[in-house]
């Protein structure tokens, strides 16, 4: 979509691209339904007033966070160092947990 008074910009943060829009609140107000359809697929939207950006539309949930998954699983790495299952079976633990 196209607006007369929006640009968009794109930054980069850890491995995903945002896209930003800036547009006028009057021009919000009347395409609300369209601004929420584009940050429902990621994009963030700045509401200015008189030029001021004012408010900030952003998706409820960010994008996949590459960093923060490969720490979570050097974690899960680290931690199981050294575990021992001493002749027992991934199935049988596997199965003694299950009703």
């Amino acid at each position: 979509m196209a607006f007369c008074r929006d640009y968009v910009k794109a930054r980069r943060t850890a491995s995903w691209k945002v896209a930003m829009r800036e547009i006028g609140s009057f021009e919000a107000k009347n395409k609300l339904s369209a601004l929420l359809d584009q940050v429902e697929h990621g994009m963030e939207i700045v509401i200015t007033r008189h030029g001021k950006a004012v408010a900030k539309l952003v998706p409820v949930e960010p994008g996949f966070d590459r960093k923060k998954a490969k720490r979570a699983a050097a974690g899960l790495l680290e931690a199981s160092k050294g575990v021992m299952l001493r002749g027992l079976k991934i199935k049988d633990l596997v199965n003694e947990g299950r009703p």
